[in-house]
């Protein structure tokens, strides 16, 4: 009751939508009655024998292996697929008022969606934000069927494996129109929040072994995307970047006229499970993708089995070939934790790990016992912005800390360990190293998701944030200076004394992020990472990341000038030339773990053109050994993935 109420309030002189509000709040409270079983009794109580178990089974706290499955089935807080389930017997005349109560679902969201969407055209204004419609940032269209690529410079090598390299990234379908203002205050979309398109070069070989290339590209077809491509406008108000006022009222605008706040982006990243592709962004459910032609085939929820968010990095387990999976959510359960079938048909573990607010986490690490769960004070909320807080706002003088657990544990079998306060989205790669639990990953110390608070003075806020910090200068501030510059970085986390070991273990004049290592050895010690190289003076105009190198990461291998750094590799990119979506793709029967390519895309700002560039990662500093032109420019996106046939 609490949205379209608010509604009402907040806006009374626009007396046709206080009609509607007051319509809508009638119905909602009649839904309400017909679900708690109304004044005619016969409903379903809170006590039912439909109530969900709310805790998990409790197990060994350094267990390897997944419960047995006819015993788990008993104790596991959801249904199995296979699971024998109770006929639960219905009370009379309940389909009558499932009817009545479909009816009334539908007449409420025409109701709210046709007249929230004439309210929206006469209240609010919309206006563009140049840097995200300028240069390579600037959206492409679909180019429709696969176009064979000839233009290669180099030659792709004979042992490259076929398969089909995918990018994902923000593509506006309207780029114009990403600031709102209206009598409630202003908002505006980030860059994040762009419609997912995807990128794809096919590798594949003809009957006598001669390569046949072709590229495609295509949106992913998620429900807001069909809204808003049929509308051919902006549908949902700009929500997350702005004044809390103003966020909060288009928080309740959206969620009244399409059932959720903000769009399904699906920008983020590709991954793979059970043979099957998905794109994801952490807010909503995966979307199943047809890798062979980029068609969206609808999303993922387990077979029913997961009503959370999903994160947009899941973590492979080595050996047994289950995925773990983490969402994080503005309402309880804040961070609900599960793992994945290896044949991803059924959830095999689903534990709320009791956070006490939601904080915006973006990735989760795997051992070949544990999950390693990061926590610090990214916060977000709906109702934060009742307090006239950011929806989104990271805490620079919070607490974080790092969470080990084993993989089928629940919330009190973390043991938790306390690290310097940061910000970080991204990791390397996690192990066991005897008695000591290794993380590795990207430290940055503030949040690259915009806050409402340096809103009005963005440039200046990037100008000092992604620069390299200097201590010493007059007028440092470290609460602004630097927060931004990412490190690769490393935790050691003692289970016997408890005791925490951290530091950089990169140079402080180089930042990077965006990190991959070869998979097989996803979750056990590797020796080998590689990440993008951030332009920070090019990336501090905008806030907009450009990427300007590769580097390649020895962590066994100490750095020659100072021995408490490990050894980087650098792939240089020639001026105006910036990549994205960097992967490792390794060779079919390579024995070192760098036996292998890492393939990029790459655009030149020079020439307007776009590349995928091949680079042998035992000769990593030398030149691509195949430069692969593409039919139209792709815009910098976020991350890639490698599908092998």
């Amino acid at each position: 009751m609490f949205v379209p109420a608010l509604l009402a309030r907040l806006y009374k002189p626009h007396e046709k939508l206080s009609q509607v509000v007051r319509s809508v709040i009638e119905v909602r409270k009649k839904a309400a009655m017909l679900r708690a079983g109304g004044s005619s009794g016969g409903g379903i109580s809170s006590s039912s024998s439909l109530q969900r178990p709310t805790r998990c089974m409790r197990i060994n706290r350094h267990s390897l292996k997944a419960p047995d499955q006819a015993a788990a089935h008993a104790h596991l807080p959801f249904a199995p697929q296979n699971a024998i389930k109770k006929k639960v017997q219905q009370p009379p005349g309940w389909k009558k008022k499932q009817g009545l109560m479909a009816e009334m679902s539908n007449i409420l969201k025409a109701v709210t969606s046709n007249v929230l969407g004439r309210f929206v055209h006469t209240a609010y204004r919309f206006s563009e934000q140049p840097f995200l419609n300028e240069g390579n940032f600037r959206p492409v269209n679909e180019i429709g069927e696969a176009i064979l690529l000839n233009n290669i410079d180099g030659e792709v090598p004979e042992d490259f494996p076929e398969g089909v390299y995918i990018r994902n990234g923000p593509n506006p379908l309207n780029p114009t129109q990403t600031i709102s203002d209206s009598i409630f205050g202003s908002t505006s979309y980030t860059y994040y929040e762009g419609h997912g398109m995807l990128h794809a070069v096919y590798f594949n070989k003809r009957s006598l072994g001669e390569w046949k290339i072709s590229y495609k590209n295509k949106y992913v077809d998620s429900d807001t995307f069909q809204l808003e491509r049929e509308k051919n406008e902006v549908t949902f108000v700009p929500s997350a970047d702005g004044q809390p006022y103003a966020s909060l009222v288009a928080f309740a605008i959206n969620t009244l006229r399409f059932g959720k706040a903000v769009k399904d982006g699906a920008n983020t990243n590709i991954f793979e499970h059970a043979g099957r592709a998905f794109a994801i962004t952490e807010n909503h459910l995966p979307y199943v993708i047809d890798i062979n032609n980029l068609n969206t085939l609808g999303p993922y929820d387990i077979n029913g089995a997961w009503d959370q968010p999903f994160t947009s990095h899941p973590k492979k387990i080595h050996g047994s070939g289950e995925l773990v999976i983490m969402g994080t959510n503005t309402e309880k359960p804040h961070y609900v934790l599960g793992v994945i079938s290896s044949d991803g048909e059924r959830l095999l573990h689903k534990v709320d790990l009791k956070f006490e607010e939601g904080k915006l986490i973006h990735d989760i690490g795997v051992t070949t016992e544990y999950n390693i769960i990061m926590d610090y004070p990214l916060r977000f909320g709906i109702l934060r912005t009742l307090l006239q807080k950011p929806f989104i706002e990271n805490d620079m003088n919070g607490k974080s800390r790092i969470g080990v657990m084993p993989r089928f544990g629940d919330a009190e079998s973390i043991i938790w360990f306390d690290v310097e306060n940061h910000c970080s989205y991204h990791l390397f790669n996690c192990f066991e190293d005897e008695h000591e639990v290794v993380v590795r990953g990207c430290r940055i110390l503030g949040s690259v998701i915009p806050s409402g608070r340096h809103r009005v003075d963005k440039s200046k806020w990037y100008g000092r944030a992604f620069l390299q910090p200097d201590k010493d200068s007059e007028g440092f501030d470290p609460s602004l200076d630097g927060i931004l510059f990412s490190r690769p970085y490393e935790w050691r986390l003692n289970l016997k004394s408890g005791e925490t070991n951290e530091g950089y273990i990169t140079s402080e004049e180089v930042a990077m992020d965006f990190p991959v290592i070869n998979e097989k050895f996803m979750g056990v010690r590797n020796k080998y990472g590689y990440a993008q190289v951030v332009d920070t003076l090019a990336t501090s105009k905008t806030g907009l990341f450009k990427f300007k190198m590769i580097a390649k990461l020895h962590f066994d291998m100490p750095d020659k000038e100072n021995k408490k750094l490990i050894s980087v590799e650098y792939h240089v990119l020639k001026e105006k030339q910036f990549c994205s979506g960097v992967q490792f793709v390794a060779k079919e029967n390579g024995t070192d773990e760098d036996d292998g390519w890492v393939v990029t895309y790459v655009h030149d700002e020079g020439t307007n053109t776009s590349e995928v560039y091949i680079i042998d990662a035992k000769r990593f500093s030398e030149e691509p050994v195949a430069k692969i032109t593409l039919p139209q420019r792709v815009p910098y996106g976020f991350h890639g993935n490698f599908f092998y046939k």
